[in-house]
């Protein structure tokens, strides 16, 4: 079952060239009104079509199935539904036979004995994260109640990297910072003209999305497995294309001694607060009340219009296999909001588990 969360329970449905995507939505609290503007932006922000992105064209638009009545929840489980209107599934006609590199096409079919739909990737498609966004803008203003704040842009893609996400301007401050989702408007214009030469090369690249928690009560995550870094890790993994996630200072803390990366408490015993320059917003899995800074890694597409050749399984031979289709050339800028909405979910699970709503 495709379930994330104890109390807050998000379980996923349909499938990527299904009549729709959705999901099943535990442990909201009844009387909650939800917000169907934000819900229809951050859907919006996700969804593909943009300059950058796959050509598939979705609207998006959620439908509350159960659970929700003039706006207010009404019931301990929530079903939404967003309709798959444009799909063209003749582009996987190649699919059995012919699985794609780096694709779970192969693997999928051997467990499944041949009986998983492969069509645009499935059950394991990015089209599944559209109802995890929804669920988490759902429960949004309930974080932002106890002064919680998810943040998350662009930082790198390819050796293009932006500037330290403080430093950058609060808002979009160009198109390009718009639809790539970067908040460094110089490094968004260098992502945006990678992106068009890999294009136009037939090729895809790596990108990265950097993300901050802000407001986080001392104390949010629970013993061991379901501390704040691992359940968020968890999540973050879940999402397809990931390889990589770090917290606060990440992997650079190979070279540091334990006197550069201790931050020493201050404040008072009524009000304590970490200090130093860019202190760990978790220890032993627990929230500190510092922001808890994120870099999550995503490969390049696997999907992309430059000849490969690969195991044709009717064949039994190795031959070229041209992917066509509509597909991103890079992760990232669809990616950002579906780390914000797996950050969301663990949060309001977490904090409802912890006593902080």
């Amino acid at each position: 079952m495709m379930t994330i969360g104890e109390v807050f329970r998000v379980t996923l449905l349909g499938s990527s060239h299904g009549p729709f995507v959705g999901a099943t939505i535990e442990g909201v609290p009844i009387g909650t009104k939800i917000d169907t503007d934000m819900i229809q932006t951050a859907m919006n922000q996700r969804k593909p079509g943009g300059q950058f992105a796959s050509k598939r064209r979705e609207n998006d638009v959620v439908t509350w199935e159960s659970g929700i009545k003039d706006g207010v929840v009404v019931g301990n489980e929530i079903r939404c539904i967003i309709p798959n209107n444009d799909v063209r599934s003749s582009d996987y006609d190649f699919l059995p036979n012919h699985p794609r590199p780096g694709h779970q096409d192969m693997v999928m079919y051997l467990k499944s004995k041949g009986e998983a739909d492969l069509r645009g990737g499935g059950t394991s498609s990015a089209r599944m994260t559209a109802p995890l966004v929804a669920a988490a803008a759902l429960v949004t203003p309930l974080l932002n109640s106890i002064g919680i704040s998810v943040e998350a842009h662009v930082s790198d893609i390819g050796q293009v990297q932006a500037k330290p996400m403080n430093l950058c301007p609060p808002q979009w401050a160009s198109e390009f910072c718009e639809q790539l989702r970067c908040r460094d408007p110089d490094a968004a214009k260098q992502m945006a003209e990678l992106i068009q030469k890999t294009r136009n090369e037939r090729d895809s690249i790596g990108s990265c999305v950097r993300a901050l928690i802000r407001g986080l009560p001392i104390g949010v995550g629970e013993p061991w497995f379901d501390g704040i870094e691992p359940a968020m890790s968890r999540a973050l993994f879940a999402i397809p294309a990931v390889r990589g996630v770090e917290f606060g200072h990440g992997f650079d803390v190979v070279g540091m001694y334990g006197s550069d990366h201790n931050s020493p408490w201050g404040g008072t015993s009524q009000s304590p607060k970490q200090t130093g320059s860019k202190p760990d917003g978790g220890l032993a899995g627990m929230s500190t009340g510092s922001d808890l800074h994120m870099r999550i890694a995503f490969k390049p597409p696997s999907s992309i219009a430059k000849p490969q050749t690969t195991l044709n399984l009717e064949t039994n031979q190795i031959e070229e296999l041209v992917v066509r289709g509509r597909h991103d050339p890079v992760l990232g800028p669809r990616a950002a909001p579906v780390v914000e909405a797996m950050c969301k979910i663990v949060l309001f699970d977490l904090c409802l588990r912890g006593g902080f709503l």
